[in-house]
């Protein structure tokens, strides 16, 4: 149950949605990867593995809201496990529901060089979004992100 924030009343929690993307965690702060398949979640996700994020979901991702957070976690058939196409489903360690910091949305491509601030909204939380870029960077630039947020 959730309060209403006018002191009037709780209201339930919203259900638990799955959705079709891609999730990776550093250091308890997770950050959703969404996209049409094909797009490049399981590679993002990879990528950010190899600069030492976690996996919690790969594909699939069932969000819950606890309180005024986001959580983001497996399903049990796919937890642990992560598709590199054209090497297979490969093992990582899990790390289990951790709270959503930041959305990147991979169908949409960045043409700033410094993009306002964005949100999209899940569960009732706006949480920040950032859009595809094909720089080499973008990997490490959503990492720090995750490590130390944005500053402006």
């Amino acid at each position: 149950m959730l309060s209403d924030g006018t002191g009037g009343g709780v209201t339930p929690a919203p259900a638990p949605q799955t959705c079709h993307a891609s999730c990776v965690a550093y250091d308890g702060r997770a950050v959703l990867i969404l996209g049409a398949s094909g797009r490049g979640k399981s590679a993002l996700a990879l990528k950010l593995m190899a600069l030492g994020a976690q996996l919690v979901a790969d594909d699939r991702t069932v969000l819950t809201r606890q309180d005024m957070r986001v959580m983001a976690d497996a399903p049990p058939n796919i937890r642990g496990r992560i598709e590199a196409r054209f090497v297979g489903i490969l093992n990582g360690r899990p790390a289990g529901a951790s709270p959503l910091r930041l959305i990147v949305d991979l169908d949409q491509t960045e043409i700033d060089r410094l993009p306002p601030q964005r949100s999209k909204n899940l569960m009732g939380i706006a949480l920040p979004l950032l859009h595809n870029s094909d720089t080499s960077h973008f990997p490490a630039a959503i990492l720090q992100y995750l490590k130390a947020g944005r500053s402006d």
